[in-house]
């Protein structure tokens, strides 16, 4: 069925409806995950959990509703957001301690995944309610599997801090790790974030831009991190972005490099005990070799 056709996609709404008659779980939260772009990619069990929970509790009713009116689904909504989370969780617990259905989606893609409703499931989880999750689209997965980069394992630090210690630090532990890191990133900061990664990482190291997944405009840019930047100082961007970061080399260390670190630290005025722990910790120095070095006078 060509996903163009509104009349297509009433048929498939109802077809799902009638092949899961009992979609829903009474009195549960069900974690529903929604196209992250085309309205195709939207699991026939979703369309079921949507058409039978009690109401639909979405980051954005506007955007909701276009997914929502798409297949017939004519379920209640009720935002859910960073601003009215707090106040509107008690009400949700108790109408599922009633035995009502409840679904949570967000605007795009799967909940919670630097969207709201993490407070929702938490509280839910709490009070003994089940979370049922509905799997479905991932922006995340999506950029991994197109980015040519090992997939697994990784680690999604979503957006970064926009400035000052706490970016700094999430930049360093980006690429530090020893896997594929995913990123969000918002069209204006793009370029900016590659470069500070570049200053961290090396201009060398491989990574990729996944821009408006499963859009008509679906673009993957794949690169080292130096010719990416270059490419998008000359290149406006907009739209949906995705980051993916390879992994950092294996360093492999030596009683050398240990001690010049220890020097390091010695010179900023650390305490042998500081400079014990951080040889082991941030280094992987071995205990032995680490408090000798840090005794080393």
């Amino acid at each position: 069925m060509k996903m163009t056709d509104g009349h297509d996609a009433l048929a498939i709404a109802a077809h799902a409806k009638a092949m899961l008659p009992e979609a829903a779980t009474v009195g549960a939260l069900h974690v529903v995950s929604t196209p992250i772009g085309h309205l195709g990619d939207i699991s026939i069990r979703a369309l079921a959990v949507l058409q039978e929970v009690t109401v639909v509790c979405c980051e954005d009713t506007r955007q909701s509703h276009t997914l929502l009116s798409r297949y017939g689904i004519a379920t209640p909504m009720l935002a859910l957001h960073e601003h009215n989370e707090a106040q509107v969780t008690p009400r949700l617990l108790s109408r599922m301690q009633a035995g009502e259905a409840i679904a949570l989606i967000s605007d795009a893609g799967t909940p919670l995944v630097s969207d709201p409703g993490a407070r929702l499931v938490d509280a839910a989880v709490t009070a003994g309610i089940r979370v049922v999750p509905v799997p479905g689209a991932s922006a995340t997965l999506a950029a991994l599997v197109a980015s040519g980069i090992t997939p697994h394992p990784c680690t999604i630090l979503g957006f970064l801090p926009r400035k000052g210690g706490e970016r700094r630090d999430m930049l360093r532990m980006a690429v530090e790790l020893p896997h594929a890191v995913v990123l969000f990133e918002a069209p204006s900061r793009l370029v900016d974030t590659l470069r500070d990664l570049a200053e961290v990482a090396g201009g060398t190291r491989r990574a990729a831009v996944a821009r408006e997944l499963t859009k008509r405009y679906e673009d993957v840019k794949r690169g080292t991190l130096d010719t990416l930047t270059a490419y998008y100082e000359q290149t406006p961007v907009r739209g949906e972005i995705v980051l993916v970061l390879d992994k950092a080399d294996a360093v492999v260390q030596t009683d050398e490099n240990f001690t010049a670190i220890a020097q390091v630290l010695r010179a900023e005025g650390r305490h042998p005990r500081e400079i014990l722990q951080r040889l082991m910790d941030e280094h992987g120095a071995r205990r032995n070799l680490a408090y000798r070095i840090a005794h080393d006078t």
